[in-house]
């Protein structure tokens, strides 16, 4: 579909992932398929895709199911927000929430992200984890940082996207020897390639360049022995890599 950039499969993915949560949130699955989507994105996806917006009982109701997830989306917004007028509901307020950082509303998602944190929901790790990122877009790193304490023993904030974002958001507000140590945390062989990528930015603007190089070295290397599936996936990481080796050959 886009001959000679394999990197768009990595932001195709990105997106079908984010759309499918949206889907599955305002379709009230939200328990039964979040997590799938978000750690197993291409599975994920494509088994919610097949499971819950193909089967529908004519071809109509189906291309208005993928309708819903693909076009119009001011016209979708709109909906969004008339749905949480009618009902203020904690599914009705995160899908608009979502919505509204698709569209780049981030501060307008912030707010609903915020207060959808209450009663029953007040510890829901996928609104925290959606907050995170939106208070990273936004450079709100103190209120990053004391979010991501709330969810830093969970089992799965290791190998989150969350956890990237606090080492991140600790070296941009100069706690130099926190962000490391949380970039030594995601720098196993073949782990987050997007971690260690960014640890090895962390290691040059230290002035630490052959710590850096080893690091952007090992992640090419690896990157020939990944499956296609998994070097799709990292391709724009190894790719990266390859360009900060370059700069300093």
């Amino acid at each position: 579909m886009f001959p000679g950039i394999p990197g768009y499969f990595y932001y195709i993915s990105i997106t079908l992932q984010v759309l499918c949560v949206l889907h599955c949130i305002r379709r009230g699955t939200q328990q039964k398929w979040i997590w799938l989507i978000v750690f197993l994105p291409y599975v994920g996806s494509i088994a919610y895709l097949f499971t819950e917006i193909i089967p529908r009982r004519n071809m109509g109701d189906w291309q208005a199911g993928l309708g819903s997830l693909f076009f119009s989306p001011r016209a979708r917004i709109r909906r969004l927000e008339e749905n949480l007028h009618f009902a203020n509901t904690f599914n009705n307020r995160v899908l608009l929430a979502n919505a509204y950082m698709l569209a780049g509303r981030t501060e307008e998602a912030i707010e609903l992200y915020s207060t959808s944190l209450t009663g029953a929901f007040t510890e829901n790790e996928y609104v925290i984890n959606r907050l995170i990122a939106a208070y990273f877009k936004t450079e709100r790193y103190p209120e990053l940082i004391q979010l991501a304490k709330k969810i830093y023993h969970t089992p799965s904030f290791t190998r989150s996207e969350a956890h990237l974002l606090y080492a991140r958001a600790l070296d941009n507000t100069g706690d130099k020897e926190g962000a490391e140590t949380e970039f030594r945390k995601m720098k196993g062989r073949f782990a987050d390639f997007e971690a260690r990528y960014q640890y090895g930015l962390f290691l040059q603007r230290a002035g630490r360049g052959s710590e850096a190089q080893a690091i952007l070295e090992d992640i090419v290397k690896e990157g020939s022995h990944l499956s296609s599936r998994e070097r799709r996936a990292n391709y724009l990481w190894i790719q990266r890599s390859k360009e900060e080796l370059r700069k300093v050959s």
